[in-house]
């Protein structure tokens, strides 16, 4: 594989949510020694880590790092006017005064521990209320934080769609794009298959809407994560729950063919990363397992990426 990929780890590490720090520290290395995998991406749930930070900083292998807030956005929705993108002045406030916490552990991260954060993602909240302008003034501020050298990237996530019941329903792509363009910072936009899917609610409409994001000129990664129109093992329809490629679990019920993914490869053109954000299956509970999800992935993402 000739891009780099990112390995989102927390939703295939079953430490994620029964904690476990020999099961989380055999997952964080065992995935850096796959073939091809470049950095991690881990959330920020309010601190460097969900369950201990002191272990994270001690413990996090030597490794680039992607930091997403999203888990912590989507808790933070309850209060009205929440986000990056939003015209309520305390809201907007509020979310920036958050992202300063992220860029000051990032800079702990990199001072404390082995792994250093090289990109951040922002997600444009609040939910059906967020808007252009508000966005390109929080990314105009966020833009002239220090970052300790980490790329800020806005990942888009599923826009609010009238009469759709949304898993996020944030910003539309083109008002993100848009934002950036004028806010005139440096960021760029991460785009997530299984997201745009739950968006469109259309799998083969999903390479067109990669393609806009290349063609803008700021698209940093195309993640390959899958969705699903029905009920199985992972989720219910339309929910957020980063399903496994189709050929590698078919039972999953998952939209994310290898057609499909290659579709999105070649759409995304010459981005510089590609990402793996894949959930282990209900009941794989060892790394063992975990890791093996993960490597046949990879190997398929290797044959359509070259």
């Amino acid at each position: 594989m000739t891009r780099p990929v990112v390995v989102s780890a927390y939703p295939l590490s079953p430490a994620f949510a029964n904690w476990d720090p020999a099961v989380e520290h055999e997952v964080l290395c065992g995935l850096t020694e796959l073939p091809g995998v470049a950095a991690l991406e881990v959330p920020w749930i309010d601190g460097i880590h969900p369950h201990d930070s002191a272990w994270f900083l001690a413990n996090a292998p030597a490794v680039a790092l992607a930091l997403t807030p999203l888990p912590f956005v989507m808790r933070r929705l309850a209060t009205p006017g929440y986000g990056i993108a939003s015209t309520d002045a305390d809201g907007r406030r509020a979310a920036i005064a958050d992202l300063r916490r992220v860029a000051a552990d990032a800079a702990e991260i990199g001072e404390h521990s082995a792994a250093h954060v090289a990109v951040v993602e922002l997600h444009t909240a609040p939910r059906g209320e967020a808007d252009a302008d508000a966005l390109a003034r929080s990314l105009a501020e966020l833009g002239a934080l220090d970052w300790s050298g980490a790329r800020l990237v806005i990942e888009h996530c599923d826009a609010h769609v009238p009469g759709q019941t949304p898993e996020k329903g944030f910003l539309p792509l083109h008002g993100e794009i848009s934002a950036i363009r004028a806010s005139g910072a440096d960021v760029g936009l991460w785009m997530n298959w299984g997201r745009s899917a739950i968006e469109l609610r259309d799998p083969d409409a999903v390479a067109e809407q990669i393609a806009a994001a290349a063609n803008s000129g700021l698209l940093d990664a195309l993640v390959l994560s899958g969705a699903s129109d029905r009920e199985g093992p992972y989720s219910g329809p339309w929910i957020d729950a980063h399903h496994p490629f189709a050929s590698l679990d078919p039972d999953a019920e998952s939209l994310l063919t290898d057609d499909r993914l290659h579709a999105a490869v070649r759409a995304a053109g010459d981005a510089p990363s590609l990402g793996l954000k894949v959930s282990r299956r209900p009941d794989a509970t060892t790394a063992a397992e975990v890791l093996r999800v993960a490597e046949r992935h990879l190997q398929v993402l290797s044959a359509a990426a070259p």
